[in-house]
């Protein structure tokens, strides 16, 4: 059977309020009695019940982070920042999952969300403008991570998809390549990942005097490495020329890189590669990926900070749109930038 507060009182040789006191880290509790309470704690494995606990405070120091999916590897990088962002103000952290379907997310976000945490960070997916009051009739303070609600009901805090997607195109003009692909698109897009970061892709192309190719801009779908890899071969087999390819995230980038080295494609000799999100594997591929680092710590420890505020102000105030700063990483998957030309004189 589980270990209880009584056995720990016991254990201990202390009273089950001053036990109490420990767990909830009540500063007057002698120093020699905290130790005795803790070491009780550990030799029974105790676990304090966070119901009860909740009863008396009022809090939990729980959050719900809701994320698509961790089999996406973002997701599972943006979790673990996260949580360690919440570990460093005392948190932790339930990890509620809602996949790629909407009425899922819906389901979520309405029956489990609240339970028995003190605040909730929401990475929205599949919902848009028309689901605003669903999100704003959500009592437990919430910040928005993501891209798909701007300017909404609650706190958001976002990375700069059009702003890096841009950048990233860029260091592959930069490096002369002119028959760029864009890779990742969800046709009809526009506020999401997909249509934001092709936003950027036509910024870079039409600052650089390059022309604009429907043909070159290539759909995928849930932007895991099987369909990187996937929409590469389809696009190989339109025998279009092309030198470089804006991945719109790294999986795609990897899936995609994997299918050119196998068609005798040279990267970046022949075709220059850069993806987006700046994942751990892009430092061990062959070459290793350019990308860029969209500040998933930053999104983490921001997105923290504003939900700890929400959670000890109930009082209503303006909700913030935070956008953290972004990197371009280069790596061996892009060339050298070629040097600017110099005025005559």
């Amino acid at each position: 059977m589980a270990a209880t507060l009584h056995d720990v009182s016991r254990l201990a040789g202390v009273s089950i309020k001053t036990v109490s006191n420990v767990i909830n880290d009540y500063p007057y509790v002698r120093d020699s009695t905290r130790q005795r309470v803790l070491a009780a704690i550990a030799e029974l494995d105790y676990t304090p019940n966070l119901s009860a606990r909740s009863l008396r405070s009022g809090r939990t120091n729980v959050i719900s982070l809701i994320i698509p999916e961790l089999r996406n590897v973002y997701f599972a990088e943006l979790a673990d920042s996260v949580m360690r962002a919440a570990s460093e103000r005392g948190l932790s952290v339930l990890i509620e999952q809602f996949g790629n379907d909407r009425e899922s997310e819906l389901s979520v976000l309405r029956n489990r969300s609240g339970r028995m945490v003190d605040g909730i960070l929401y990475s929205v997916l599949g919902l848009d403008e028309a689901d605003r009051q669903a999100i704003a009739e959500v009592t437990t303070p919430m910040v928005l991570l993501g891209e798909r609600i701007f300017n909404g009901p609650k706190d958001h805090v976002t990375m700069q998809n059009v702003e890096g997607s841009r950048a990233a195109t860029e260091l592959l003009l930069d490096g002369g390549r002119r028959r760029v692909v864009a890779l990742g698109a969800h046709p009809g897009e526009a506020i999401g990942s997909a249509g934001l970061r092709l936003a950027g892709y036509r910024e870079a192309l039409e600052a650089a005097g390059a022309d604009y190719d429907e043909r070159f801009v290539i759909p995928a779908g849930t932007w895991h490495r099987a369909d990187g890899a996937r929409a590469m071969r389809a696009f190989l087999e339109t025998g279009l020329p092309f030198d470089g390819v804006v991945a719109f995230n790294d999986t795609l980038a990897l899936g995609a890189l994997r299918v050119l080295q196998e068609a005798g494609h040279r990267v970046p000799d022949d075709v220059a590669l850069v993806g987006f999100d700046d994942i751990d594997e892009t430092h061990y591929s062959m070459p290793t990926l350019s990308t860029i680092d969209p500040g998933r710590d930053e999104i983490a420890r921001r997105a923290v900070q504003l939900l700890l505020r929400r959670i000890a102000d109930p009082e209503p105030f303006e909700p913030e749109e935070i956008a953290v700063p972004f990197r371009v990483i280069e790596r061996e998957s892009t060339p050298a930038r070629l040097p600017a030309l110099q005025p005559e004189g």
